[in-house]
């Protein structure tokens, strides 16, 4: 149950904030640190929380203002902001300033932490304003499939997922922008919940995060940036790319939609390379040829399905495809295990599981038998707790990755 704070709020509508800690250089989390959290709008401070085991804190119920704010352009800003600051004993402290609360949804806030002992990545991050409220560049327009004949511009031999992308936050030819190492399901997320509202109908969202996932692919296949000598595989400049920012607020219902379409990406008959899906909002920036965000949202809002929606903008020949993920990130999904399932991939889950629990203690350890026991369950079910999953017991698709995801954190076999 969320602490409510909306009583001494000047907001009407809340939603919620879920803070996790964690080591920046580790990615493990950080039991008993303290963080304050206090209205960026009107100062007003909180309580102290501390974390638990998993890094975690009370989420927390806060003021927001009116979810229509974020259904039609041209209203306030959609969302209330926080300052949050965090301490550990042996870290930097942290602050976070404009961290993000919609009404009825429920916002993720990273607190990545730096050791005392090495440089911080930065001991204070803003939270910059979602594309759809302020205005940018307009993009500079590529074409959406890239000429395969050119020297040096296509090196992969098939498409896949990487386990990392290199973002370049700044301008390609900003040499003093720094390069951060980021997770590819991560990197959506950070995109997706900056460029669109997480309150807009399913079919809205999915439609703008395959389109997200699509663009980046496109950049991963063609190499397009070290094809022109940059070490980056892609940058958080709209005029180019996608927005991405570090330490940014996610959306749970983004983040969601993100894990069950992970591996999809946006073909075109007899092409072989995802497509760039170039976009824009449809309000500050007009773009024809393009999908409009604002107008995915009306279409969705009209009953359009999601592949309907891009259709609409892209034509009628593009077609949802799947990719293969590699490098850090385990094998295929397998469809749902549960109790009665044996074999292999059972085993691999039992493997991780254990793996997990070093670092998770209140996640249980199995027998490594490859059979899914009663025991096994629990862990899973376990598991789904720490890490605000629905509490089922059985491996479904966004728990098989999250397992994959922390495994390789834990494990550190994914370091670069």
């Amino acid at each position: 149950m969320a602490v409510d704070f909306t009583q001494s709020n000047r907001y009407t509508s809340s939603g919620e904030l879920s803070l996790e800690v964690y080591g920046r250089d580790t990615g493990l989390p950080l039991p008993g640190a303290e963080a304050t959290v206090a209205s960026e709008e009107t100062g007003e401070v909180l309580q102290s929380f501390t974390s638990d085991e998993a890094g975690q804190f009370p989420i927390l119920r806060l003021g927001s203002p009116p979810l229509e704010y974020s259904l039609e352009p041209g209203e306030g800003r959609p969302y209330s902001r926080y300052h949050i600051r965090v301490s550990a004993p042996g870290y930097e402290p942290l602050e976070i300033r404009d961290a993000e609360v919609m009404a009825d949804q429920l916002s993720l806030q990273p607190l990545p932490m730096s050791p005392l002992s090495s440089p911080a990545e930065s001991d204070e991050i803003t939270v910059p304003d979602n594309t759809l409220f302020v205005s940018g560049p307009a993009k500079i327009s590529e074409p959406e499939i890239k000429p395969v004949t050119e020297s040096g511009e296509i090196v992969l031999s098939r498409v896949v997922i990487p386990e990392y992308v290199v973002v370049h936050d700044g301008a390609p030819s900003n040499a003093s922008a720094k390069n951060y190492y980021v997770t590819f399901r991560d990197y959506i997320k950070n995109v997706a919940s900056g460029e669109i509202y997480s309150t807009w109908p399913d079919a809205a969202i999915r439609a703008n995060v395959l389109a997200i996932m699509s663009f980046t692919l496109n950049r991963v296949y063609t190499e397009w940036y070290r094809g022109k000598g940059y070490d980056f595989t892609i940058t958080s400049s709209t005029a180019y790319d996608q927005k991405w920012s570090y330490g940014r607020t996610i959306y749970e219902s983004i983040s969601r939609v993100v894990d069950e379409m992970y591996g999809n990406y946006l073909s075109r008959p007899n092409v072989k390379q995802p497509i760039l899906t170039q976009y824009c909002d449809g309000r500050n920036v007009s773009c024809p040829k393009w999908m409009s965000q604002w107008g995915s949202k009306s279409l969705a809002d009209k009953g359009y399905r999601t592949i309907e929606i891009l259709r609409y903008y892209y034509g009628s020949s593009m077609f949802i495809n799947t990719a293969e993920p590699i490098s850090g990130v385990a094998s295929s999904y397998p469809g749902e295990l549960s109790i009665g399932s044996r074999g292999q991939k059972v085993r691999q889950l039992q493997e991780q599981l254990n793996a997990i629990s070093n670092n998770y203690p209140a996640i249980p350890k199995v027998n490594v038998d490859g059979i899914y026991g009663n025991l096994t369950a629990e862990s899973v079910r376990r598991f789904q707790s720490v890490f605000g999953l629905p509490v089922t017991g059985v491996t479904d698709y966004r728990t098989w990755y999250k397992i994959s995801q922390i495994y390789v954190g834990v494990s550190g076999i994914a370091e670069l």
